[in-house]
């Protein structure tokens, strides 16, 4: 099975992997900036967005999932561009296919384990009744109870679709993401080092990659740069979409 994906542009191919509980859609409008100079793929990770479900998620399975696009495609090698859990799925796939990878773009998320931190919001979206559902307002008063960010509410519904009938379904496979989520915040394990032209992207205002996170990045990843989104947190390319497009843009113009 093929991974739901959009290609817009042209030029030199640039694949862009979203986070945890996102899609391709929330790239939508910087990759159509971007599209002004390159060929940029926008991909529905496993039991995400569009694209299928399955009982496994691993990162070497998610690995291999873009490896199939990008033979399915004709794509030969690729800027690489993650986020969060995308990010984690590009680092494995530079460490283990570094032959497909050109430039290697990770934003706000290193190579430690995490804490974990979503199980709230997990405990939230298995309990709200998406079948008995009669609008999204009534999803969102239910997610108000627990959840207290709106942006966070607000990017969560994102992943709900109405029935043809009555009700509402998850498009992401909520049960699977729920069962797996421990080895979705699993660390960067590999033995492999990945030598190529890599930048790492901070949040100003994030606490994902920390100044003594560092040295273990550049153990796996020793052409590393840091660089730092001010004024954003996680969500750095939502939060500062202007300043994330042009230092992602300076920097796949100057490796050309």
């Amino acid at each position: 099975m093929i991974l739901h994906h959009k290609i817009q542009g042209q030029g030199d191919p640039l694949i862009i992997l979203h986070g945890l509980f996102g899609s391709s859609d929330n790239w939508a409008t910087l990759a159509r900036r971007w599209a002004e100079h390159f060929t940029v793929v926008t991909v529905d990770l496993r039991n995400h967005g569009r694209s299928f479900h399955a009982d496994a998620m691993n990162y070497p399975v998610m690995v291999e999932d873009v490896v199939r696009l990008m033979e399915q495609e004709w794509i030969h090698k690729a800027h690489i561009l993650g986020h969060s859990m995308g990010g984690k799925v590009a680092m494995h796939l530079a460490l283990s296919h570094p032959d497909l990878v050109d430039q290697l773009l990770i934003a706000d998320i290193g190579v430690k384990d995490y804490p974990g931190g979503h199980e709230n919001i997990l405990d939230s979206l298995n309990a709200l009744p998406v079948d008995q559902l009669t609008s999204r307002a009534d999803a969102e008063e239910f997610l108000r109870r627990t959840i207290h960010q709106d942006g966070v509410i607000q990017f969560l519904l994102k992943n709900l679709a109405r029935d043809r009938g009555n009700g509402f379904h998850w498009k992401m496979n909520l049960p699977v993401i729920s069962d797996h989520y421990d080895r979705i915040i699993t660390g960067v394990r590999s033995e492999q080092v990945y030598t190529g032209t890599t930048t790492f992207f901070r949040g100003g205002r994030s606490d994902y990659i920390l100044d003594e996170d560092w040295p273990d990045i550049l153990l796996r990843f020793p052409a590393a740069e840091l660089k730092t989104i001010p004024d954003a947190g996680h969500w750095l390319h939502a939060e500062q979409p202007d300043l994330f497009y042009q230092a992602v843009l300076d920097i796949l113009q100057a490796g050309n």
